[in-house]
């Protein structure tokens, strides 16, 4: 028996079903467009086989840690590695073995259903994975992870991948991106997430701009470096910069302030309240840069992350205990757009995990202000309900044309095509809906379709 059913997350009543299966079927086969996520651009330089199970699933997703987390596994018994070289568990077999048996903790979640299909679709495997199937699914996959056709860009083309970005530390050398672009045709192209160099509270900012400025003290010269930066990053395929800052804030400083911040912040003196000021006229100078350069903007705030101090200190960053908070957007963005708001070479892309925060000030704000649009539901709302939220919450008043399509935002390569798939059944049920009732016509809803899975991700980002 499949362990993936043909109409999952199609709608119950047959009429709609019916009409979501024929929308679904229009795009299904469409190239994907990942214009934001964060796989490793080694992977494709290197054109890697994934090593083992456990670090193709378990390892380097905190989705699937996080939740095991939950139930008391340690992240040293799930195999990740301690900054301070004490013991963890290195056997892949032992940390399958842990994900197997509490594979049940995933019913319901868009985890389970990502890996479900991954199995199904990308392995073959037709049977549960439960205790009694764990070995035997385990060397299945292991043994289907060392052939050539599981490579990562034999698997690139399975996926029809037409174009991913990977997301980059400001400083990178961009040494995999050059090697991909000399040896190989598929589009890997980087980010510029200058978080590092922005965010004067980052552990690593001091010693990052450093790097950036060789030990310079300027403001005005750090801001030059910036922009070179942006400049060799363009050069190298980029099309777009990611901010990942608490709050969506902006804020407008003139440079005698700003150089008097920097000071503080380059002597590690700088205060919570001095920070903000900072970042938010950072976010100012990077729309500033972006209109000149031509680079997409995007913000991704409320997030506090590395919310446990002594994860953080022992494991680093991006290991599952980052959690969302309350965010705000009409006036924390006011400055920006003040300025901004209406230049014709500029797009800002704005997310949010604040849910509550799509219709009463995204979908306005993106219904009017040229420079904006919406980027589709992230982490924590990126499932099918979080999805169909999103669509219900902002259609109504930014329409489809203000959103970005879908962003897979992954670490875990294989899940790329699951996530988009989910994200297109999704789309075609929500349209199935307006098509029920009589709001749209086939042709109509199939035609956004379309431009939602391909068109118009291409057009946000400038692909």
């Amino acid at each position: 028996m499949a362990i993936i059913n043909e109409d999952r997350l199609f709608p119950a009543e047959e009429k709609t079903r019916i009409i979501a299966r024929a929308i679904y079927n229009q795009i299904k086969e469409l190239p994907i467009i990942s214009p934001h996520g964060h796989t490793d651009p080694a992977w494709y330089a290197e054109n890697i086989n994934f090593t083992d199970p456990a670090a193709l699933f378990i390892i380097p997703d905190h989705y699937l840690v996080r939740m095991l987390c939950s139930q008391g596994y340690t992240h040293a018994e799930l195999g990740i590695k301690p900054r301070d070289n004490t013991p963890y568990e290195k056997e892949p077999r032992k940390i399958w073995d842990i994900f197997v048996k509490n594979y049940h903790l995933y019913s319901g979640t868009p985890t389970r259903m990502w890996l479900d299909y991954v199995f199904s679709e990308i392995f073959g495997i037709e049977e549960e994975l439960n205790e009694g199937s764990s070995e035997s699914i385990y060397n299945h996959i292991d043994t289907k992870l060392k052939s050539k056709e599981f490579r990562i860009r034999n698997l690139y083309k399975r996926f029809r991948i037409e174009a991913i970005s990977t997301t980059d530390e400001p400083n990178s050398d961009l040494a995999h991106h050059k090697k991909i672009r000399d040896e190989w045709d598929g589009r890997v192209i980087p980010c510029f997430r200058p978080d590092s160099i922005m965010d004067p509270l980052h552990e690593s900012f001091i010693h990052e701009v450093n790097k950036l400025c060789s030990g310079g003290s300027e403001y005005l010269k750090y801001l030059d470096a910036i922009q070179e930066r942006r400049f060799y990053f363009k050069e190298m395929g980029a099309v777009s910069t990611d901010h990942g800052c608490l709050e969506a804030y902006t804020a407008e400083l003139s440079d005698t302030q700003m150089q008097g911040l920097f000071d503080k912040a380059m002597k590690g003196q700088i205060n919570q309240g001095e920070a903000r000021e900072f970042q938010g006229h950072m976010l100012m100078e990077m729309a500033r840069m972006s209109i000149e350069d031509g680079l997409v903007m995007q913000i991704h705030p409320g997030v506090y992350r590395n919310h446990s101090s002594m994860i953080f200190k022992r494991f680093g960053r991006d290991k599952g205990v980052d959690i969302p908070v309350e965010t705000e957007y009409v006036k924390a963005l006011r400055p920006l757009l003040e300025r901004y708001g209406h230049e014709r070479n500029l797009k800002i892309i704005l997310f949010t995990l604040d849910d509550t925060r799509y219709t009463r000030e995204l979908a306005p704000l993106a219904g009017y202000y040229p420079v904006l649009r919406l980027g589709p539901a992230w982490w924590f709302n990126d499932s099918p309900e979080g999805m169909m939220r999103f669509r219900v919450s902002v259609t109504e008043t930014a329409g489809f044309y203000n959103t970005v399509g879908f962003n897979d935002d992954t670490r875990a390569f294989l899940s790329i095509s699951a996530r988009h798939d989910m994200a297109r059944r999704v789309d075609a049920s929500y349209l199935a809906r307006l098509v029920a009732e009589h709001r749209l016509t086939m042709s109509q809803a199939e035609r956004v379709a379309c431009d939602l899975t391909y068109n118009i991700p291409k057009e946000s980002y400038s692909l």
